[in-house]
């Protein structure tokens, strides 16, 4: 019998004012303080219309061919990521520089690949990830792959646009 994860409810409160405390540092400049762990997502609310934010970590970073990937953390249910299905086109600052991306979403087992190669790189962010999830992780390469294959990744590639 598989398991079923609690994933925790979005943050509220004086807990969502300081998670999204980092949406302001980026727009003052400063979102290489960093180090390229961070970037801040620009999308299209997929009610609204209008474009929303949010800071997300990087999990994996491919320089050559101009991705960024990265994890829900809070599950398919995660406002951005509802909003990226609906709209996959959206804007990203890594650093100071803005990237016009498509979003693309791997498959469950590209995404146990990628939570493998994000385990080997931070061990500890790793196992943080997976116990937030509700995801029993013993340190195996096994463990992590089952993890990385019910998280829901998201592929940022850059577009031409500008």
């Amino acid at each position: 019998m598989r398991h079923t994860p609690q994933r925790p409810g979005p943050p509220t409160g004086w807990r969502r004012r300081l998670l999204r405390l980092p949406i302001h540092l980026f727009r003052a400049g400063l979102g290489p303080l960093f180090g390229g762990r961070l970037l801040l997502l620009i999308h299209t609310g997929r009610k609204s219309g209008r474009s929303q934010e949010v800071v997300l970590e990087v999990v994996a970073r491919d320089p050559a061919r101009a991705t960024w990937t990265i994890a829900s953390g809070f599950g398919p249910d995660a406002q951005w990521y509802r909003n990226l299905r609906r709209t996959p086109q959206a804007t990203i600052q890594p650093g100071r520089r803005y990237r016009a991306v498509t979003a693309r979403f791997p498959t469950p087992e590209e995404g146990g690949g990628i939570m493998v190669e994000y385990a080997r790189r931070h061990p500890r962010a790793a196992r943080t990830l997976c116990r937030f999830m509700g995801f029993p992780v013993d340190g195996s390469t096994a463990a992590y792959r089952a993890a990385g294959e019910r998280i829901p990744f998201v592929r940022l590639e850059a577009d031409d646009r500008y």
